[in-house]
């Protein structure tokens, strides 16, 4: 069982689609605090599962001309730290963990209201109405040991393909979301005594988010999501116990600090969560961003 692993359905990222003049860059820290507990839905022989970690992220962000359209990549690279307790066949049992976590790869395209566009035409655009899709791939590149039930990495691919939409009235901005998780195998989850080949059903995910222009470059969000979903199966047999059907809700607020620099906070908590981590979560992101061709 991957920590961060549950909480992948449950990302909350305001503006998401909105678009940015072509050779646009971004390099962005985040700091991300958990706090909380894991359901196992007595999958596991483990109760009162809790754990309180930390996640620092490395991003590079960088905006392209698709065909004429708005388009952008982004890569991460995340870490993690924490700490996990809980009574293991009525036995209080504690861990640490600290290592790599699954580096992610999205791709988003701009198919309705964006254009391509230099920073001059930027500076004259306002938005209306936009419609994007994107593609995101979490590579297996996180630490993993199929002796060891709580790993940072999930020893498999996952991809999520997504579609959104953003439609700006004055100051206000108006954000929704609908994308599916698509899981390949981990052919070594860990079972005991032994490792077998874990599969998993994908989620569907739902995104809202509601936010608020105070000045350019200051801005105040509302966000909510749900998903359901993600039933595993281990040597093909499947548990039902193991499906999701959760969603939280959470507040975003970006200032900015000098013409190249802002800062972010978010904060967001599980309103019902059915199996998964159910966690706390308060992230501090700083972003850099710059314009012009990388060298």
């Amino acid at each position: 069982m991957c920590p961060l692993q549950v909480l992948r359905a449950q990302d909350l990222a305001p503006r998401a689609y909105v678009i940015s003049p072509v050779h646009s860059n971004a390099i962005t820290i985040t700091w991300g605090f958990y706090d909380g507990g894991v359901d196992f839905n007595g999958t596991v022989p483990i109760a009162n599962a809790k754990g309180t970690y930390y996640v620092p992220i490395f991003s590079y962000y960088h905006s392209l001309n698709f065909f004429g359209r708005s388009a952008n990549i982004t890569a991460s690279l995340p870490y993690a730290l924490g700490n996990f307790h809980g009574d293991v066949l009525g036995q209080s049992t504690s861990i640490y963990r600290s290592g790599l976590l699954d580096s992610s790869f999205r791709f988003s395209v701009n198919l309705m209201g964006g254009p391509a566009m230099q920073l001059k035409e930027m500076a004259e655009w306002k938005q209306k109405r936009l419609l994007g899709l994107s593609l995101k791939v979490v590579a297996p590149t996180g630490q993993y040991s199929g002796t060891k039930l709580i790993n940072w990495g999930s020893n498999r691919w996952v991809f999520k393909p997504e579609l959104g939409y953003s439609e700006r009235w004055g100051h206000w901005v108006l954000d929704g979301y609908a994308g599916a998780w698509f899981y390949s195998i981990n052919p070594a989850f860990y079972a005991g005594p032994i490792t077998k080949p874990q599969s998993e059903a994908p989620i569907v995910s739902l995104n809202g988010h509601l936010s608020y222009d105070v000045k350019p470059r200051l801005w105040l969000s509302l966000d909510a999501n749900f998903w359901s979903g993600g039933v595993t199966s281990l040597s093909g047999i499947r548990n039902l116990a193991t499906k999701q059907t959760s969603s939280r809700i959470g507040g975003t607020a970006s200032f900015p600090i000098s013409k190249h620099q802002s800062i972010k906070f978010s904060y967001s908590d599980g309103t019902y969560i059915r199996f998964g981590g159910n966690y706390q979560n308060l992230s501090v992101a700083w972003q850099y961003s710059w314009f012009g061709r990388p060298n």
